[in-house]
């Protein structure tokens, strides 16, 4: 489902790369994409209501984030295994920053992928569920001057 929420600039900016992204990721693990459509003026809750009415293993929102300090383009993903009227934030996991300075559109593609297959093979979301990723590795310690505060 893809939601224009508070930045529609966010979706023309990021969906068109995205979108057959992640369908190639899901098809490479074995998941299939129903029909993407879309929501005006949307917010996350409306996973709720579509899983009630669709009843699917789960749904994936595509949604523009709330723009700030010009970072007008950037995405999230949130994502909800068998979402229903009584599910929270708490049931449901999150993919943010999609954008160029941010996740970059591959980087999340993979992600979102991931987590849809270890939702339906764990099958829940949210807290229950945390995302996995590689751990960075890096040889030595940095120099002071390249430190991040």
């Amino acid at each position: 489902m893809i939601g224009d929420g508070l930045s529609a600039a966010a979706v023309i900016a990021q969906v068109p790369a995205l979108l057959p992204m992640l369908a190639e990721e899901l098809e490479r693990r074995g998941l299939r994409m129903g029909q993407p459509f879309v929501v005006r003026h949307c917010r996350v809750g409306v996973m709720n209501d579509v899983g009630e009415v669709l009843q699917p293993a789960m749904v994936v929102l595509l949604i523009g984030e709330r723009p700030g300090l010009a970072v007008a383009d950037s995405l999230s993903a949130y994502l909800a295994y068998k979402p229903a009227s009584h599910h929270a934030d708490a049931d449901r996991n999150l993919v943010s920053n999609i954008h160029a300075r941010g996740v970059p559109v591959i980087s999340a593609a993979r992600r979102i992928a991931n987590l849809c297959q270890r939702m339906l093979q764990a099958q829940t979301s949210g807290v229950q569920l945390k995302e996995e990723i590689a751990p960075c590795h890096v040889s030595g310690p940095a120099p002071a001057d390249k430190l991040l505060y």
